[in-house]
């Protein structure tokens, strides 16, 4: 029984496809030792500590805040402003939420804004020496809008009046006249 070993010539030939299948090894063995030397490896080598730049810190998992964190509301509402182009919009909005803050008190008592288009912010005095005082002060409005929301946002103020009563209707009303300039000579 002590022959009952391996047998030479039990062992069958290796086909074409196992010979190109060795042959791939072999290559791809010979490759990568090749690379190897190259980079001036040799076998039983112990691997190199990989050296990070200076001023690269490791990321390392923690209280401080990385990329894998998620988003504050704020950083990403912003973002949507962005992206939409809604930012000067909604600055010019908060003007109009804290006109008294930005204008005073005593502004704000006689002066509101109406409308904001295309860089245009209308406001409305309630009377004809609040829009004449608002007209003389159009500049300096200005400048202090600019300081809370940014240069540029608001180009012009437009300063309207208070509305005066309409004489084309009502009891007053006379079908040939022009209204009560025509009295006025």
């Amino acid at each position: 029984m002590a022959d009952e070993g391996f047998d030479p010539e039990e062992v069958p030939e290796p086909s074409d496809e196992d010979t190109r299948i060795a042959d791939a090894a072999a290559s791809a063995l010979a490759r990568a030792r090749a690379a190897a030397a190259e980079k001036g490896l040799r076998p039983g080598m112990k691997p190199k500590k990989r050296r990070r730049p200076i001023g690269h810190a490791p990321v390392l998992s923690g209280s401080a805040r990385d990329g894998r964190d998620p988003a504050l509301l704020g950083d990403q509402l912003d973002r949507l402003l962005l992206d939409r182009g809604w930012k000067v919009d909604v600055a010019v909005g908060s003007v109009m939420g804290r006109w008294p803050e930005i204008v005073g008190p005593d502004i704000a008592g006689h002066v509101e804004p109406l409308t904001f288009v295309d860089g245009i912010l209308t406001v409305r005095a309630d009377s004809t020496a609040w829009a004449t005082q608002m007209k003389l002060l159009a500049s300096s409005l200005l400048a202090r809008i600019d300081e809370e929301i940014g240069a540029g946002a608001v180009s012009e103020l437009k300063i309207v009046g208070p509305g005066a009563p309409s004489w084309s209707r009502g009891g007053r009303r006379s079908p040939d006249s022009r209204g009560p300039r025509d009295t006025y000579g």
